[in-house]
């Protein structure tokens, strides 16, 4: 044990029990996403479709969109430790946890959604590199940095129509592989994921996956 954990016991950032940053428990607890899902975006269902209500519709510039968990109150909880209180370990648990529960993409490589160069200065890293570089150990793939953002894109608060505007606020910094997965550390409407493909697929990819640690789930 480190020094510092001895001055500063670590405790469990969802249910604050000492001894490590996530215990297995509440890791354990985390919302499966289990079939029957949309085959599209990823969204639980009665039973399995190729298009939900949350995307029947919208055009979506990626193939398929999986996430590892549900968007709870305890993922909620891990993702915000993660990502404002700067423990960047939970990337590792965050990406075990994917690994556990999803298959690795039929990619060549992965990439991850750039953060705002403000909220990268403010934090000190980016959560959904983070995650996408932990990924690429596990699965033995590469991850490169196909993208940068043109203007902010902070979503916090705003309507589903809002998030939408994210369009055009990504470009690519080099040509995509064929066959590519976007790593982000939460999936909410797709809009992200979306752009982000629509770029990639200007650059050469012919199909694009969207991966994500966790998923806003629709109510009722």
């Amino acid at each position: 044990m480190r020094a510092l954990d001895l001055l500063l016991p670590q405790r469990c950032v969802v249910c604050r029990r000492s001894g490590s940053q996530l215990c297995g428990d509440c890791r354990d607890g985390l919302p499966r996403l289990a079939p029957p899902l949309c085959a599209r975006c990823g969204a639980p269902t009665t039973w399995p479709v190729e298009r939900c209500r949350e995307c029947a519709g919208r055009r979506l510039a990626f193939a398929s969109a999986r996430s590892a968990c549900g968007y709870d109150e305890a993922a909620r909880r891990v993702v915000h430790a993660w990502k404002e209180r700067g423990l960047r370990r939970l990337a590792a648990e965050a990406a075990g946890l994917v690994a556990e529960r999803l298959p690795p993409p039929a990619a060549e490589a992965l990439t991850f959604v750039p953060a705002e160069r403000g909220r990268r200065l403010e934090r000190g890293h980016n959560p959904a590199e983070g995650l996408a570089r932990e990924l690429a150990a596990l699965w033995e793939l590469p991850c490169l940095p196909l993208l940068e953002r043109t203007r902010g894109g902070r979503q916090r608060g705003s309507s589903a129509s809002e998030r939408r505007s994210v369009r055009g606020a990504f470009r690519a910094t080099a040509p995509a592989p064929r066959n590519v997965a976007v790593i982000d550390d939460v999936y909410t409407t797709g809009a992200t994921a979306s752009a982000a493909a629509t770029v990639l697929r200007a650059r050469g990819a012919r199909r694009v996956e969207t991966i994500a640690f966790s998923r806003a789930l629709r109510r009722g």
